[in-house]
C-alpha cells in the first residue's frame, strides 16, 4: 500500500520539480565525493616566521597555493618562476591577502641551466640561509621534439635535471641552515615509469606519457639517493604525490582541453579532482610540521608515507641516474 501511495504522490509532483530534485541529489553526491577525495586542510604549525623558502613554479596552481600558505605563516618566500609577468601578478595578490611583504619574484627557467645558475647566484648574494626548498614546477605530455635550451627532452629536463642542478647548487645554504628541508613534487605516475638507459633523452623514440612517467620516477630516485648522501647533515629530503589536481599542467593535453571534454568529461571527472589549494596541503605539511623534521628519503601522499613503485627502490639505478645527471648538468664542472 505504501508503494502505491508513493507512486500516486509522485504523479502529483510536477516533472520539473522531480528533475530538479534528482539533479540536486546527484550534485550533493558529487560534492561529497570531492570532499572525500580532496582530504583535509593542514592547520598545524601556523608559524613559519624567520624561515627562508624557495618555491619553484610558484605563479600558478599548486606552487602558488604553497607560496600563499607559507607566506600567510610568516615565511620569507622566493617565487622562482619562468614568466616574470605572471609571477609578479601572483606575488602582488599573495602580499595583499597575507599582509606579508617578504615575498619575492625571481627569474628561474628550469629549461635553462644558465638561468638556474643565475638564479642561485642572485639568491646567494641576497640570502645567507635557506630553510626549505620546494621543487614544485613541472611540465606534462609536452609535444614531440620539444627541447630545453640545453637540448634535453622537455619533461626530463624540467621535471628532473633542472631541479637536480638547482638543489645541488643550493646544498651549501641548506646545510648551513640545518635543520632544513627539501621537498620534491613527484606523482603516482612514477609507478609506471621506467628509466630508459639506452634512450634517456627520448631521442630515438618519444611517447609523451612514457617520458612524463620517467621524469616522475627520476624525482623519487633522486630523492632516495640525495637522502642517503645527506645522512646526518640535518637536511631532509622527501617526495610527495599531491594527488590528481586541476592545474595548468594539463595544457598540452589537447583532447582534455577540447570542447567535447569540457562538456562531456570534465563534469564527471570534477568530483575526483583536487583543487590546487588541496593539492598543496601535504607539501605544506612536509615544509613546516615538526613531526617530519627528521623524516627523510620517504614518499608521501595525503600526509602519510606511501609505498613507491618497484623501480623506485632500485639503489643501483638511483646511483646511475645521479652520475648521468651530474654529467648532463655539468655539475662537476
Amino acid at each position: 500500500m505504501l508503494s502505491g501511495y508513493l507512486k500516486k504522490l509522485a504523479k502529483r509532483i510536477p516533472t520539473p520539480i522531480l528533475v530538479g530534485s534528482g539533479a540536486l541529489t546527484v550534485y550533493g553526491f558529487a560534492c561529497l565525493c570531492k570532499e572525500i577525495i580532496s582530504g583535509k586542510l593542514y592547520f598545524g604549525n601556523k608559524n613559519a616566521e624567520g624561515k627562508v623558502i624557495i618555491v619553484t613554479g610558484a605563479n600558478t596552481g599548486i606552487g602558488k597555493e604553497t607560496a600563499w600558505e607559507l607566506a600567510s605563516r610568516g615565511a620569507k618566500v622566493f617565487m622562482a618562476c619562468r614568466d616574470m609577468n605572471k609571477c609578479e601578478k601572483a606575488r602582488e595578490e599573495i602580499v595583499m591577502k597575507t599582509k606579508n611583504k617578504y615575498v619575492y619574484c625571481r627569474s628561474c627557467d628550469l629549461a635553462s641551466l644558465e638561468s638556474i645558475r643565475e638564479f642561485v647566484k642572485t639568491f646567494k648574494n641576497e640570502q645567507d640561509r635557506l630553510d626549505v626548498l620546494i621543487n614544485n614546477a613541472g611540465v606534462m605530455r609536452t609535444p614531440k621534439g620539444t627541447k630545453t635550451k640545453d637540448g634535453f627532452e622537455m619533461q626530463i629536463g624540467v621535471n628532473h635535471l633542472g631541479h637536480f642542478l638547482l638543489t645541488n647548487l643550493l646544498l651549501d645554504r641548506l646545510r648551513n641552515s640545518a635543520p632544513s628541508r627539501i621537498i620534491n613534487v613527484s606523482s603516482v605516475a612514477h609507478k609506471r615509469g621506467k628509466i630508459n638507459k639506452e634512450d634517456f633523452n627520448s631521442d630515438q623514440e618519444y611517447d609523451p606519457g612514457t617520458a612524463y612517467a620517467q621524469s616522475k620516477l627520476a624525482n623519487v630516485l633522486f630523492t632516495n639517493e640525495l637522502a642517503e648522501r645527506l645522512k646526518d647533515t640535518g637536511v631532509t629530503v622527501n617526495a610527495v604525490h599531491p594527488g590528481i589536481v586541476d592545474t595548468a599542467i594539463i595544457r598540452h593535453m589537447g583532447f582534455y582541453n577540447s570542447w567535447f571534454a569540457t562538456i562531456l568529461i570534465k563534469p564527471f571527472a570534477w568530483p575526483f579532482v583536487k583543487t590546487p589549494k588541496y593539492g598543496a596541503q601535504t607539501i605544506i605539511y612536509l615544509a613546516v610540521d615538526p613531526k617530519v623534521e627528521k623524516v627523510t628519503g620517504k614518499y608521501f601522499c595525503d600526509y602519510e608515507e606511501a609505498e613507491v613503485g618497484e623501480s623506485a627502490k632500485d639503489q643501483d639505478l638511483a646511483k646511475w641516474l645521479w652520475k648521468v645527471s651530474e654529467k648532463w648538468t655539468r655539475l662537476t664542472h
